[in-house]
């Protein structure tokens, strides 16, 4: 089966269910077309999403939406178990033992009414996991043509150098943005580029908006000027700035409102100039960059 690139931008759907906007079949069926409309086609889910809950209620939607598979892509993850009665777990824990990769791959495919999963993520690492497990695991599924791709989320650089050692990881889902941009200084976008490996991100927007500390004011006076130079919203700003690095970050973005889906794409449409994506970094520093 052919791997299909994803879009530039990815909607992420943590809150789609239950731990946000607890969207009906109807809304999900609707919201879902709207993505890729403005050609947002791929689609970022993990198990645990919903308390184990939004790939079912995500499922449902697409396999009423008469959607051909083919036209989007279903990224999932895997590893970390939450205390549920369901799976009969008590504590908050990490698992990647050979079946239960396995398992939860194929769960995944259940709920999400599809044969195959263009992207499966190792969830976050842990101390514990065994990297000839997974490389097994990872093979088996492949092999059966259950996911198209493998990649880790939340590993740093050595972490996803133990995994390569067994098995190539061709994608890292990390935290950046504007306000969290550690990862371009501590070696783990560096590295990405290096190894060619993808990098997505969570939480684009950062803080920006969640704080009104004297951060976000800093931040917000910057983007104010720029949103008027580029005629784009500030939150699209901030996703040119994410776009403009040259590891090409593919931002996650986990809003549940078509309004602000249709704006999404407008960050691919222009280039921020080299001493405005300075302005903003050194608005979140506080101090002139050194």
């Amino acid at each position: 089966m052919t791997k299909t690139p994803f879009s530039e931008i990815i909607a992420g759907t943590m809150t789609w269910g239950i731990w946000g906007k607890n969207l009906n079949k109807t809304q999900m069926i609707e919201l879902i077309n709207s993505c890729l409309e403005t050609g947002i086609t791929s689609f970022d889910h993990a198990d645990i999403y919903g308390g184990y809950t939004t790939e079912t209620a995500f499922g449902n939607a697409f396999g009423e939406s008469r959607i051909e598979r083919e036209k989007i892509q279903l990224i999932s993850k895997c590893g970390i178990q939450l205390p549920s009665e369901n799976r009969k777990t008590k504590i908050h824990h990490y698992d990647y033992s050979k079946s239960h990769i396995i398992w939860s791959a194929e769960q995944s495919l259940k709920n999400l009414k599809t044969d195959y999963l263009d992207l499966l993520l190792l969830h976050r690492p842990s101390p514990l996991m065994q990297v000839d497990e997974i490389a097994e695991a990872i093979e088996k599924l492949k092999t059966e043509g259950k996911i198209l791709d493998v990649g880790v989320s939340n590993f740093n650089p050595n972490q996803t150098d133990l995994v390569q050692t067994k098995t190539k990881v061709n994608y890292n889902q990390i935290e950046f943005s504007v306000t969290h941009f550690e990862a371009m200084l501590n070696g783990s976008l560096d590295h990405m580029q290096l190894h060619k490996i993808k990098p997505m991100c969570w939480s684009p927007l950062g803080s920006i908006f969640k704080k009104s500390d004297e951060r976000s004011i800093r931040i917000k006076k910057v983007a104010a000027q720029l949103s008027l130079k580029y005629n784009v919203d500030i939150d699209i700003l901030f996703l040119a700035w994410i776009l403009k690095h040259p590891a090409g970050i593919l931002p996650v973005c986990g809003t549940a409102e078509k309004t602000r889906i249709a704006n999404l794409m407008k960050a691919t449409v222009f280039e921020m100039e080299l001493e405005d994506w300075f302005s903003l970094w050194t608005a979140s520093a506080g101090n002139p960059i050194p």
